[in-house]
């Protein structure tokens, strides 16, 4: 009891790291979900050394983190998240806030095409997130004339007025965002960048992500199911380009997460797991990563969106574009198959409504 304190409880960082978490990669325990909680709240109150705190981030990056400790985090964080729901009941997706720096972010897009074939779509980042500091949702949507630094109750009635809407991480989630400088003084990720693309600020039934391997995948799924905050009905992953919530050409995989089964009957019909490959030439990507590439890429991606969107460009982008919207679409279970999204999406482009939802984003 020596080391407890008034304001917490008995696990400080530091004995967390002695008696737990500290002991290297293959000898380190994993934390219970009391002491993952109380470890989150201490760090959120700014209250470990510098020191400690760094070495503590990097203990739990070594060992891995289990879904009982992000879920953990994640509630923590969720505590304090400002949240702004819409009347519409949008799918959220929170890529990566660190952002990419090779291949055109075609999210904004892709949400704004979703949102105009009928499905409501939240996308959600920070502004030069540590450790990479590059281009996110925000700085696409700023190149396009969208405002981006809105209140959360003003990011909601975006969704409703205009079927996408965006969300700004210091002002719905100010917790996280006051670790900036610790989080770039430590160099390399911590697990907060994994707990605040789960953030889901507008509260929505539907999350689409991104994973480079599948066991990740599923760890996400898992950290939704343990959360005692969030309560999602389905999420859909895929292997992302450059760890970012657009699909990477070629063979991938995609993962399902439910709540209930379709055909549940009673309360022992619980969540299911599912993964399956696709080709995405079959959906119209038949072409490399590289070429995807771009020299700018919050300028040249917002220029890419507008011409697409605009109908005035129908190559590869459009393509990459078409398709994730269709996983949106999908997501949210507005359409039965992958491919019946995709011709909603490439409806919604050829018949002017994406230019339109992108010039009521625009105008708000």
């Amino acid at each position: 009891m020596a080391n407890a304190t008034l304001e917490f409880g008995e696990w400080p960082l530091e004995r967390l790291m002695t008696e737990v978490c500290g002991s290297g990669p293959k000898s380190a325990e994993d934390l219970t979900r009391e002491q993952a909680t109380e470890a989150f709240e201490r760090i959120l109150a700014d209250e470990p050394d510098p020191t400690t705190l760094g070495a503590f981030w990097l203990a739990n990056r070594w060992k891995k983190n289990t879904p009982e400790e992000l879920a953990a985090f994640t509630d923590v964080m969720c505590e304090r998240v400002d949240y702004a729901e819409p009347d519409a009941d949008p799918v959220d997706c929170g890529a990566n806030y660190d952002g990419k720096g090779d291949t055109a972010i075609l999210g904004a897009a892709a949400g704004i095409v979703a949102a105009a074939a009928g499905t409501p779509v939240v996308a959600h980042s920070g502004d030069r997130v540590p450790t990479q500091k590059q281009d996110a949702y925000k700085h696409v949507l700023d190149e396009l004339g969208v405002a981006t630094e809105l209140t959360p109750r003003d990011s909601a009635a975006m969704v409703d007025e205009t079927g996408f809407g965006f969300y700004y991480e210091p002002a719905f989630n100010p917790a996280i965002d006051d670790l900036h400088d610790r989080r770039e003084r430590m160099g390399v990720r911590t697990f907060v960048n994994t707990i605040e693309t789960l953030a889901n600020p507008a509260g929505a039934d539907v999350h689409l992500g991104s994973f480079y391997h599948l066991a990740f995948a599923k760890k996400i799924c898992d950290t939704f199911a343990t959360s005692r905050f969030h309560d999602l009905d389905r999420v859909i992953m895929f292997q992302g380009m450059e760890g970012y919530d657009d699909i990477r050409p070629g063979y991938t995989k995609v993962a399902e997460w439910n709540a209930a089964a379709d055909d549940a009957t009673d309360a022992d019909d619980g969540p299911t797991f599912t993964d399956y490959e696709i080709e995405t030439a079959e959906y119209g990507m038949d072409f490399e990563t590289d070429d995807l590439a771009v020299d700018d890429v919050a300028a040249d991606s917002a220029a890419i969106t507008e011409a697409v969107l605009e109908g005035d460009r129908t190559d590869r982008f459009a393509d990459a574009i078409a398709l994730n919207a269709a996983f949106r679409i999908y997501a949210r279970d507005d359409v039965e198959t992958l491919a019946d999204g995709l011709t909603a999406a490439r409806e919604a482009i050829d018949d002017g409504s994406a230019a339109a939802v992108l010039e009521e984003l625009r105008a708000f």
